[in-house]
């Protein structure tokens, strides 16, 4: 239950708590939350536990050229960093940092690994039961692992072959398809999750987390079928956050794990992982010449520059580029 956020004091007066309260008020992930407090303690750290508001401009180049020198972490690292103590300062703190000269990471131009499609269903052979499920929806949908486990049976439109995707990075909603070859099975889970919820009320339980202030908003959904999940925990636990007894949504390690000895089995010798299924799922559609614009769409990029980097995957063999030794 790690994507449930920690409760906050009502007022609280900690600079971490406010720091939390405050990037709550922006309706970021929880992720995102934790990944920035992360950061925003190791910069205080790094500057002998002074507070934010006493340091500045000169502090925080010092800072990441230290990350990119000493601790020699990726550009991506250093972008999220940078992200976290540019939104402390100008958002929460309402301080310009104006222009920063740090030492920036350098790295070349890097392309995603996929699967052909023969590799894919390989990988899907090797699992079985709700992981080989959940690893299909990634492949044959373009989810992301924890968008998988996170489905709701709301989110699951049998009618019109689509998924939707609430709870998704950024908090952007979409819709997805859904693979006809899926509807069966994934019938099969959600009258399996509808079953053992019907279960759980018999025995006096039956709750569900509910994401934000729903929960105050709508007293009876947590209990509604419509917004259990399609992916259940095996057990009842008892919320980290709270005394309350729920059965939360499998984990996303679990998933990964599978997928990890899928591939195992196989002989594919790819750095690999549940991403490279969503990877897939979009170079496999823009070979078949899928729109990028519809791709971009069902992936729930913001940017098409983004999604432009499958191009560079499969761009070569749709020219008809062959090599001058064939």
């Amino acid at each position: 239950m790690d994507d449930i956020p920690i409760p906050l004091p009502t007022h609280p007066s900690r600079f971490m708590d406010c720091f939390r309260a405050f990037i709550r008020s922006r309706h970021l992930a929880y992720k995102t939350e934790k990944t920035y407090c992360l950061w925003v303690k190791d910069f205080i750290r790094f500057n002998g536990m002074q507070r934010p508001e006493e340091l500045g401009k000169t502090q925080v180049d010092e800072w990441l050229g230290y990350l990119a020198n000493r601790r020699a972490v990726s550009v991506n690292t250093q972008k999220t960093a940078l992200n976290a103590v540019v939104f402390l300062y100008k958002q929460f703190l309402n301080v310009d940092l104006g222009d920063l000269q740090f030492v920036r990471t350098s790295k070349g131009k890097r392309l995603p690994v996929v699967f052909t499609h023969e590799e894919a269903i390989a990988v899907l052979a090797n699992m079985q039961g709700h992981h080989k499920l959940a690893a299909s929806l990634m492949y044959g949908s373009g989810l992301r692992v924890m968008e998988t486990v996170r489905l709701r049976v709301q989110d699951v439109d049998f009618g019109h072959q689509c998924l939707f995707v609430r709870e998704s990075k950024g908090d952007k909603w979409r819709r997805t398809i859904l693979p006809r070859s899926l509807l069966q099975p994934l019938q099969t889970q959600v009258e399996f999750a509808l079953a053992l919820h019907k279960r759980d009320l018999e025995e006096g339980y039956g709750e569900v987390y509910l994401p934000g202030a729903l929960a105050k908003k709508y007293p009876n959904a947590a209990i509604s079928p419509g917004w259990q999940y399609v992916f259940p925990a095996p057990e009842r636990a008892k919320a980290p956050r709270s005394d309350t007894i729920r059965r939360h949504h499998i984990g996303e390690q679990q998933v990964r794990r599978a997928v990890a000895a899928a591939l195992r089995a196989t002989d594919i010798r790819k750095k690999a992982s549940c991403h490279t299924f969503r990877h897939s799922f979009a170079t496999n559609l823009l070979s078949k010449g899928t729109d990028i614009r519809n791709i971009q769409e069902l992936l729930g990029h913001s940017d098409v520059n983004t999604t432009m980097i499958y191009t560079h995957v499969v761009g070569v063999h749709e020219r008809g580029v062959v090599s001058p030794l064939d």
